[in-house]
């Protein structure tokens, strides 16, 4: 909650469990007077009548919406900023948990979109949100077609890169400098035919042996990924 707060003036109201302490609770209760966020203290049962997440942890902030932004216009601002973009596009992740924990990775490493198809995929729930850790709040999510969104990628000039487990190129030998798209396919059917085919490279992770595990989870892969692009920008 409190990541949120600080990066987002959309906040309108915080409740807070009334028996709720300590000092994260009390830094929370600063940063709200700061804003001018209004802030109740309310029982248990109120936080669980409202909560849309599974878990609250005894604070609920009352917020507008998230304002929407296309992947063209991502790509016009970041490149208008003098700045080579980076996209993360996700080809039918199916679960809000990974969607929420790929968002804060994505936040940390310098992604400027992710992308989530129109169809068949993961939405931008409480959920979600909650576990992106205030990362919703700084990197846009674009929800378009994914034939849509690597069209556009092509005309702009930007590099795309998709992962499945099939490739022959190690992720760790694929150039991932400059303008880049990074498609993640889904946790059950890795990347569809159709996007695999308008990438320019697939490469794959790495794995021992395993009869147990065959493939590692999306939100893990999508890190190594993104921060292997990081150790090569330097």
């Amino acid at each position: 909650m409190l990541a949120g707060l600080v990066v987002s003036r959309r906040v309108r109201a915080i409740w807070i469990d009334e028996g709720a302490q300590g000092a994260k609770i009390d830094e929370l209760l600063a940063e709200a007077g700061d804003q001018g966020v209004p802030v109740v203290r309310v029982d248990r049962g109120a936080l669980d009548a409202v909560a849309e997440a599974q878990v609250h942890n005894g604070v609920i902030g009352f917020a507008d919406g998230l304002p929407h932004q296309t992947l063209k216009s991502v790509l016009d601002a970041t490149f208008a900023a003098g700045r080579d973009p980076l996209i993360l596009l996700l080809d039918q992740v199916q679960y809000e948990q990974n969607l929420g924990a790929v968002l804060r990775t994505a936040c940390a490493s310098g992604v400027d979109a992710v992308v989530i198809p129109t169809r068949r995929g993961a939405s931008l729930t409480a959920t979600a949100q909650r576990i992106a850790m205030g990362g919703a709040e700084e990197v846009p999510v674009v929800r378009e077609g994914m034939m849509s969104a690597l069209a556009t990628l092509r005309r702009a000039g930007v590099r795309i890169v998709g992962t499945d487990a099939s490739a022959t190129q190690l992720h760790t030998e694929a150039d991932l400098t400059g303008a880049l798209a990074i498609v993640m396919g889904g946790e059950d059917r890795g990347l569809s035919d159709p996007v695999a085919d308008r990438c320019d490279v697939v490469v794959r992770i790495p794995m021992r042996p395993s009869r147990a595990v065959t493939s590692l989870n999306v939100s893990v892969s999508t890190a190594l990924l993104l921060y292997e692009r990081v150790r090569q920008i330097g």
